[in-house]
């Protein structure tokens, strides 16, 4: 069977980070369905252009699409330019028989502009809610107008946990067209360490030996808040079994200079470690070195992040949001804290590193969340 993948969220050479979890699904689906790309790439007149695939995914058949967009208040317009974009290209495959169903992550401008071409072609897709394309773009009237209208074109629409199949009941979608599939996990990849595989990812990190260490893994947004995490930090240090706390920040945005001043601020930059981004092996390394996971946002669908580091045998400290009581849902898999409360952050981190974990437990819990797992699950709904 064939399928036609559209998202902006779909990696390149120049952001080999981007959208790889749609990568993940495409390649765990690639042996039973011939699979083609096109990946848009909202992009200004004067920006560069000119994209190529990582090699991995060259077997995808990406096809790279610009697309026009108006910044910032671009409600009205960008789904209408994106359909625009990849008119043409979606009339050549569907005239060349290329699929059998679109697959489209991110749901505006994304699959509200396949929704407009599926009015105009006739054919089935299946859209995905990522997180963030439900937890704010709801909340604006005009977006949440046009999406409610548009997305009802979808067959169905695959998100990625369930409180985000709740929010888009909630604008009058069919529920029985929502369908919460969670994502997984390289479990190759990601694994409790050996003493060996621990004492060398904490050495490639500058670690002394047995510091506590907390490792955050997003990016640097306001809605994650890794600012709390940095206040709950120096709470830490200030605690005499505590006081050699390191913090590893992998990733990277437009916060990292307030970030850096904030830890100079506060007296334990030292301690801070900003490690940039990395590729998945990257980060099991990280988790290797780490104790605990830290994830302080506002708000989230079901973080990869987290499904890797149960399967790292990693226990996780996160805020009560969305869909991440979904899957934190055992006491021994660490704790969960209310929003923007750096006090009850501190406590829970301070409660998870003084009580040595049970990692083979949390990571026999973390390994049942596989890709084959998830491509079966997509399975079964695109061949219906």
């Amino acid at each position: 069977m064939r399928l036609l993948f559209i998202s902006n969220l779909f990696p390149d050479m120049r952001e080999p980070y981007r959208g790889l979890d749609n990568a993940a699904v495409l390649h765990a689906l690639a042996s039973r369905w011939e699979i083609h790309t096109l990946a848009l790439r909202p992009v200004l007149p004067w920006a560069r252009k000119g994209w190529q695939p990582r090699a991995d995914d060259v077997a995808l058949r990406p096809t790279f699409v610009p697309t026009s967009y108006v910044p910032k208040f671009g409600t009205h317009w960008n789904h209408k330019l994106a359909a625009n974009a990849l008119r043409r290209h979606l009339d050549a495959a569907r005239r060349d028989a290329h699929f059998d169903v679109v697959l489209c992550s991110w749901l505006f401008p994304d699959a509200c502009a396949v929704a407009r071409l599926q009015e105009e072609f006739h054919f089935r897709f299946v859209a995905i809610a990522q997180g963030s394309d439900v937890h704010q773009y709801l909340k604006m009237p005009a977006r949440r107008k046009v999406m409610a209208k548009l997305l009802t074109r979808a067959s169905a629409i695959i998100t990625r946990s369930a409180e985000l199949a709740r929010l888009l009941g909630q604008t009058g979608l069919r529920k029985d067209r929502l369908f919460p599939i969670y994502n997984g996990v390289e479990v190759a990849a990601f694994h409790p360490p050996t003493d060996a595989e621990r004492a060398e990812a904490r050495a490639a990190h500058k670690l002394p030996a047995n510091a506590p260490t907390i490792l955050f893994v997003g990016n640097f947004l306001p809605i994650k808040n890794p600012h709390i995490l940095l206040e709950a930090h120096a709470r830490l240090r200030a605690i005499p079994e505590l006081r050699e706390t390191q913090l590893l920040l992998a990733g990277g945005g437009p916060l990292e200079p307030e970030l850096r001043s904030l830890a100079e601020k506060l007296g334990h930059a030292s301690g801070v470690h900003f490690t940039g981004r990395h590729d998945a092996s990257g980060i099991a390394r990280l988790m290797r070195a780490a104790d605990v996971l830290a994830l302080p946002s506002d708000n989230e669908g079901v973080p990869n992040v987290i499904l890797e580091a149960f399967a790292s045998g990693l226990p996780v400290v996160a805020s009560r949001v969305g869909g991440i009581a979904e899957v934190h849902r055992h006491d021994f898999l660490g704790q969960l804290t209310p929003p923007r409360d750096v006090p009850a952050l501190a406590a829970a981190l301070q409660k998870t590193l003084l009580t040595p974990p049970d990692r083979k437990r949390i990571a026999e819990f973390g390994r049942t969340f596989t890709w084959q797992a998830t491509a079966d699950a997509y399975q079964r709904l695109l061949s219906q």
